[in-house]
């Protein structure tokens, strides 16, 4: 298993189903290094999928050391898109939904 993609199953084991209730939505992520993977929440569900989505809610853009950072904690998710190390396409507003869904610790 590559680094990315424990980094991946690691914020998909910390989904919060209350967080996402009513959401239907696909997070597409798209890494400077490794592969692309995206995160579909339906039904208070969330599934981790490989490769691109055909139809992504939004696109997420960034280095895998911004996505390391926003993982651990160590950078806030927000700040990170504010200041560029983070780019989105698509439903922009979902985004600032992920520290919920995906809480750190």
């Amino acid at each position: 298993m590559s680094d990315t993609q424990a980094m991946f199953e690691e914020m998909v084991g910390r989904f919060s189903s209350s967080a996402a209730n009513g959401l239907d939505a696909v997070f597409q992520y798209k890494l400077d290094e490794g592969d692309a993977y995206f995160a579909a929440i339906s039904e208070g569900d969330c599934t981790l999928g490989k490769g691109e989505h055909d139809d992504p809610s939004v696109v997420l853009l960034m280095d895998n050391q911004t996505f390391s950072e926003v993982l651990s904690g160590e950078a806030n998710g927000m700040q990170a898109f504010m200041s560029g190390k983070i780019r989105a396409e698509g439903d922009i507003m979902l985004a600032t939904r992920l520290e919920t869904l995906f809480p750190v610790g």
